[in-house]
């Protein structure tokens, strides 16, 4: 599979790598709390193209980089020159506290454990936003068109395992990617059932962030508190395939199938906070440029989020919904975007 970095007519240029005419290896990841996706890249005049591809439990494996070693191991007839691992998690000086695996991981590692001088280390919405760069207007979904006349910096938010951000700068020519933790800010109640969830959850939590309701975990937990304190019926053949699969996987699916009203009411909740995350973060970084909805679950819900009910939600934001009004909004498709951009950006290491 190639994949030029070709520009989107609503994403101007990022900076590219110098182009030395000679092709290059790269291995790249995404490590995650669930699964990590690694890859092997062939890169010459910043054209990308995937060599090698596998994927990982991330809890199967006690020391992060034997993942590494043993794709490496499976790929010695190419020789890496430069890796680059997005991570879940705050990066700082090359270290990561890896945020739902509560392991830690370096670069130095990394080079002792591979061989391989050239590594680095990004956070995993970081290389969200650099994989913005690889990608097609296909793998886009457009919720709103926005204004087209408005250049500006760009926001990512994406909810899976936990809850992603990441902004994207533009200073007049150029965006320039960077990291956020806005996920673990405080959850914010507007009305006495946002209250009412916020006191069931902390009990469970103490410290409710935007994490605590805005991913998957967060899914399985407004449908607990609906259970358990709202009062919605749970029917035995739910409660059966709750407990045989992945719950959030299992209630997501069940709304959309219109099938049980406690599954419908949580991905209505959900989808209501989504919307006021994303508002938020539109707001805080005045994202003119876009907002792009990344992370698993966006593209697995698309049918929710295209109703209507997302945007009202989204766009709810008082004296400043002029502003969201003119922000574009997209649902990334492409679930190795985060892979993609840590491959983009291990072109830029020297």
């Amino acid at each position: 599979m190639t994949q030029t970095m070709k520009k989107l007519q609503y994403l101007p240029t990022f900076q590219e790598a110098e182009h030395t005419h000679q092709r290059i290896y790269l291995l790249a990841g995404d490590l995650g709390g669930t699964k990590t996706n690694l890859a092997l890249f062939s890169a010459v005049d910043g054209e990308l193209d995937v060599v090698r591809e596998q994927t990982y439990v991330s809890r199967d494996y006690t020391n992060i980089t034997d993942m590494f070693t043993d794709f490496l191991e499976h790929s010695s007839d190419t020789p890496v020159q430069r890796i680059c691992i997005g991570v879940a998690g705050p990066v700082f000086n090359g270290r990561v506290e890896l945020t739902n695996l509560s392991r830690e991981l370096t670069t130095e590692e990394i080079r002792q454990a591979t061989g391989v001088t050239h590594a680095a280390l990004i956070n995993d919405l970081e290389a969200t936003a650099y994989g913005l760069a690889t990608l097609s207007p296909q793998q886009l979904t457009t919720l709103h068109r926005g204004s087209a006349s408005h250049a500006g910096n760009m926001a990512i938010v994406a909810p899976g395992t936990g809850l992603g951000m990441a902004g994207l700068f533009w200073d007049g020519v150029s965006h320039h990617p960077f990291a956020s933790e806005g996920g673990h800010s405080d959850f914010a109640a507007r009305n006495d059932a946002d209250i009412r969830l916020l006191k069931y959850l902390q009990e469970k939590y103490e410290i409710v962030s935007w994490e605590r309701v805005v991913s998957g975990p967060g899914i399985r937990d407004i449908y607990s508190f609906l259970r358990d304190v709202e009062g919605y019926e749970e029917s035995s053949t739910l409660r059966a395939a709750l407990q045989q699969g992945d719950e959030s996987a299992v209630i997501s699916k069940s709304a959309l199938t219109g099938e049980m009203g406690i599954t419908k009411k949580t991905m209505e909740l959900f989808v209501r906070y989504l919307g006021r995350v994303s508002a938020d973060l539109a707001m805080k970084y005045k994202s003119t440029g876009g907002l792009f909805l990344g992370g698993g679950i966006p593209p697995k819900i698309a049918p929710l989020l295209e109703t209507g009910d997302f945007y009202n939600h989204y766009i709810q934001g008082d004296r400043m919904a002029e502003l969201l009004s003119s922000v574009p909004l997209h649902i990334v498709n492409n679930d190795k975007t985060a892979l993609w951009g840590a491959a983009y950006y291990a072109q830029l290491l020297k």
